[in-house]
């Protein structure tokens, strides 16, 4: 039989095009990442007979074809009919990667497939090894490794054990480098994110086009030649791949690079383009589907004759003449939440109105959809593992202390990071738990249900007692393991955590509040978490702390990770909220993501933002539903955003205007006026009004998400109960 024809029997059900490959390079790159991706089984055994591998384990079988059919040449049998033929088992080898492509950044999990793996296997992509604190040797078939950074482009990839060069084999062409990446790497099914993509010896320029899932992307802006950002379209759950298309029409593809979720990543919407001159675009979206809003009013000031409706497009133009300097823009529609942005600066306003839930529209046949697609959840099955002196036995918890009363036991919990800084530890259902009964091979099994997409987990094992009130759990190790990809309705399994890191630091704070006001605050609440990137933040037991004002000592927190390992490049981050009474309500002022690479020395915690005064309406006062005005006392750190949410029908209708610190003094449209269905339900109201600080901020490209404290540095709130006139 020719090669030529062995080889392309052979790769007829394998094909893939190699990610990160313009369309001239296809053609012969594909062939390398078949083969190495293939692997073990009958497709290797044929491409090794062919000689297009020279390294890796012969197979003990392998197909050959003639015009009869196939024919299945058993190990120590030769077509011949001698034993020139019989292959040699090599004890070592590479035989490929899963997942085969990562970003260049690396930092991805990838488990390793080959033979006679040692429990000091070295791995090294390309030329970059691989810490050893960041291999986990399963087997000798198997090793987890989190990949180091790398070219864009194919890598072989090595393994070595120790010192010993005789176990030394190469899988050429294993890795896939990709050439970009994007942040965030998820978002919703009703589009409108915005996304960055950030790449490796690209060359994109304003000819550039972007496509997820190959949708084009919209508003595409190129920073640079290795960077740009675009608006992703709609789309549907899962994960997708990414086209970056240059002017001479060459495509870069990135498989698995963006997740549809069900979810609102808040980067969408709000304020951007060119400065306002004579023209002025208002685009009206629905906040739960992306969908366009037809019929929405938008109102230009205080001025009704203003007032327009947005037609099919959703869309509102003014032009020449119609538009004042810095104008106020208020939107709303019957059955969603008003908004206005004071002093726009630019000539693109682009909102997304949040439904009202209210049987109301139900009747009216207007409710909006809420929550879109049912997600549906992604399985995570993997086991917790402590390095062992024993290869491949399972190791007990060496670098937890035993229990020393009959109502403690080894207890471990794996989790998501979270996205809020702030949240306190809760000790999860005890469903959850692993603990030195669990059965495993190398370590302690876990089962973890979470969204699909690129994952980051971590574990904190110790000592939990569930016999006192409340129970306690006290953490003193740790487990890292990053891109970890989930799919919907799909399971990820053989996921190792190594629980490498020990939670033995404490870290020493200074703190001074801001000035009291006679409605408060009267306490500071100081959290701690570890910030692990886009993920988010890793919470642990012993990181939250609560003192009164004023605070006469320094603040202590213990049962920290040091930043070592797979831990380096993150950051501890500090949240202290200076609030009124136990219950942590309002008057309040908060400092957020404060960050520190080190445990060591003492942390200044300081700079608060000073709480809001507000001056109309005032508390209790009748409130006309025109005029808001708000003032701060001096000090602290400087006010960037002042957004106020005002609170009718219990809630159920809400008013949101934002405005730039310069404007204390606020008139609004009467909506009322224009349309009762467009306004707020009378009655008693709340107004919560909310200063801002926010970092590099820029009022002319205000996204949604810096409306809400997740877009804020540090902010200061209070809360107005007050009652709107019929």
């Amino acid at each position: 039989m020719s090669r030529d024809r062995s080889l392309r029997l052979g790769l007829a059900d394998f094909s893939l095009p190699w990610v990160g490959a313009s369309n001239g390079q296809r053609g012969r790159s594909a062939l390398r990442r078949n083969l190495a991706i293939a692997g073990a089984g009958a497709l290797t055994a044929a491409l090794l007979q062919e000689g297009c591998l020279g390294q890796g384990a012969p197979i003990p079988h392998r197909q050959t074809y003639d015009d009869g059919g196939a024919t299945i040449i058993e190990a120590g049998v030769t077509e011949s009919g001698t034993d020139e033929d019989v292959p040699t088992v090599d004890p070592h080898s590479v035989l490929g990667v899963d997942p085969s492509h990562g970003p260049f950044t690396g930092g991805q999990r990838a488990l390793i497939r080959g033979t006679g793996f040692g429990g000091d296997l070295r791995v090294w992509f390309a030329d970059n090894e691989v810490p050893h604190e960041e291999i986990v040797t399963v087997s000798p078939e198997q090793a987890q490794v989190s990949v180091p950074s790398g070219a864009a482009g194919p890598a072989d990839v090595t393994a070595q054990n120790g010192d010993d060069e005789s176990t030394r084999r190469t899988l050429e062409n294993a890795y896939i480098y990709d050439a970009f990446y994007l942040t965030p790497s998820s978002g919703p099914t009703s589009g409108g994110t915005e996304v960055t993509l950030h790449g490796q010896s690209t060359g994109w320029d304003d000819s550039t086009e972007v496509f997820v899932d190959l949708v084009p992307c919209t508003s595409v802006e190129v920073t640079s030649a290795t960077e740009l950002s675009c608006t992703t379209p709609a789309g549907v759950t899962g994960s997708k791949a990414v086209r970056v298309r240059d002017g001479d029409g060459v495509d870069v593809d990135v498989l698995d690079a963006f997740t549809y979720v069900d979810t609102n990543d808040g980067y969408r919407g709000g304020l951007s383009g060119a400065p306002l001159s004579d023209h002025l675009t208002v685009i009206v979206l629905n906040n739960a589907t992306g969908r366009v809003v037809p019929g929405a009013s938008v109102v230009l000031g205080q001025d009704l004759e203003t007032a327009r409706t947005t037609g099919s497009d959703g869309i509102v133009h003014y032009g020449a003449g119609e538009v004042e300097p810095t104008p106020t823009v208020t939107v709303a529609m019957p059955c969603f939440q008003p908004i206005t942005f004071v002093a726009v600066p630019v000539d693109t306003v682009t909102v997304y109105l949040d439904p009202v839930l209210s049987p109301l529209c139900i009747e009216g046949g207007d409710q909006p959809p809420v929550g879109g697609v049912s997600p549906s959840n992604a399985t995570i099955e993997g086991q917790l593992v402590w390095e062992s002196a024993v290869e491949f036995t399972r190791m007990g918890w060496t670098n937890v202390p035993p229990p020393t009363g009959p109502d403690e036991e080894y207890v471990a919990y794996v989790f998501r990071p979270t996205s809020d800084p702030k949240r306190e530890f809760s000790l999860p259902d005890r469903s959850r738990a692993v603990t030195f009964e669990t059965d495993g091979t190398v370590g302690y099994s876990f089962e973890l249900s979470s969204s699909p997409g690129n994952l980051t987990l971590y574990a904190l094992a110790g000592i939990e007692n569930r016999q006192v009130d409340p129970p306690t759990f006290v953490a003193y190790a740790m487990g890292l393991t990053r891109g970890v990809i989930t799919d919907s309705g799909q399971t990820t399994s053989e996921v190792f955590i190594p629980m490498n890191i020990p939670v033995d630091h404490a870290m020493t704070l200074d703190v001074a509040g801001p000035e009291p006001t006679p409605r408060g605050p009267d306490r500071i609440d100081i959290h701690l978490s570890l910030n692990l990137g886009e993920p988010g933040y890793a919470i642990f037991p012993m990181s939250f702390r609560s003192q009164l004002l004023p605070i006469t000592s320094q603040v202590q927190f213990v049962g920290l990770p040091p930043l070592v390992g797979a831990l380096v490049g993150t950051q501890y981050i500090i949240t202290a909220e200076a609030v009124t009474g136990p219950a942590g309500l309002t008057p309040k002022s908060v400092i957020g993501q404060l960050s520190r690479g080190t445990s060591d020395g003492i942390v200044d915690v300081s700079g608060f933002v000073e709480v809001p005064v507000l001056l109309h309406p005032q508390s209790n006062d009748s409130w006309d539903g025109r005029s808001l005005a708000v003032e701060w006392a001096p000090g602290g750190r400087p006010v960037h955003l002042s957004v106020f949410e005002i609170q009718s029908g219990a809630g159920l209708v809400n008013w949101t205007v934002a405005a730039p610190a310069d404007h204390t003094e606020i008139e609004l449209p009467a909506l009322r006026e224009l349309d009762p269905e467009l306004a707020l339900m009378p009655g008693p109201i709340n107004v919560v009004v909310s200063l801002a600080h926010i970092a590099d901020f820029n009022y002319g490209v205000l996204r949604f998400y810096q409306l809400t404290t997740r877009g804020w540095l540090a902010h200061s709130r209070d809360t107005y109960p007050a009652r709107l006139a019929e």
